[in-house]
C-alpha cells in the first residue's frame, strides 16, 4: 500500500490498517486526522511527531497490542491482528534452544512482574540470544527509564510496520 493508497482508504479502513502498525487508539485517531499523506516521508514524521506527542496511558495501549518476546503461542490466540507481523519480527526467536526460551519467559514475567509492561524491543533482526541480553540488561532500570526506552522500541516497531504499508 503506497501512502497515496492509504489517502483512499475510509476512516474504518484506515483505522484498521494503522492499528496493525501501532495499537494506541490516540495515534491511530491522531494519523487519521492527518490524512491525507502528500509522501511517505511525511507519513513517517507525522507518525513520529504523533507518538511523541502521546503519554504512558497511550504507550501502555500500544503495548498491549504485542505478544510477549518467546511466548509465540500466543501469536494465533490474543493477537490474532498483529500475529503475522509479530511473528515475523520474533522470528530470531522461533530458532532459539530451550534454555533460551525457557530464560526468556522467566525474565518476561518478572520483568512483568517489576514494570507492569511487557517487554518491549524491536526484534527485527535480533537473534534470540540478544533479545535475552537486551532483557538481562533493562530489567535493572527504573520503571520511568524502562518506559522511555520502551516506547521508543515502539517507535521503531511502528516505523517498520508503516514501510511495510507501503
Amino acid at each position: 500500500m503506497s501512502s497515496l493508497q492509504i489517502n483512499t482508504l475510509n476512516d474504518a479502513q484506515a483505522k484498521q490498517a494503522l492499528e496493525h502498525c501501532c495499537a494506541a487508539p490516540n495515534w491511530v485517531a491522531g494519523m487519521i486526522k492527518a490524512m491525507p499523506f502528500k509522501s511517505a516521508q511525511q507519513l513517517f514524521e507525522c507518525a513520529q511527531s504523533i507518538w511523541d506527542s502521546l503519554g504512558e496511558s497511550d504507550y501502555l495501549a500500544a503495548f498491549e497490542g504485542h505478544p510477549q518476546i518467546g511466548d509465540l503461542s500466543t501469536l494465533s490466540k490474543k493477537y490474532a491482528a498483529t500475529a503475522q507481523k509479530a511473528g515475523h519480527e520474533q522470528s530470531g526467536m522461533s530458532k532459539a534452544n530451550e534454555a533460551v526460551l525457557t530464560k526468556m519467559i522467566a525474565l518476561n514475567k518478572e520483568y512483568l512482574n517489576k514494570f507492569g509492561f511487557i517487554f518491549i524491543v524491536c526484534a527485527t533482526g535480533k537473534t534470540a540470544e540478544q533479545m535475552l541480553e537486551l532483557i538481562e540488561q533493562r530489567i535493572h532500570n527504573t520503571r520511568s527509564t524502562e518506559l522511555n526506552i520502551a516506547a521508543g522500541e515502539q517507535a521503531k516497531i511502528t516505523k517498520i510496520r508503516l514501510e511495510s504499508l507501503l
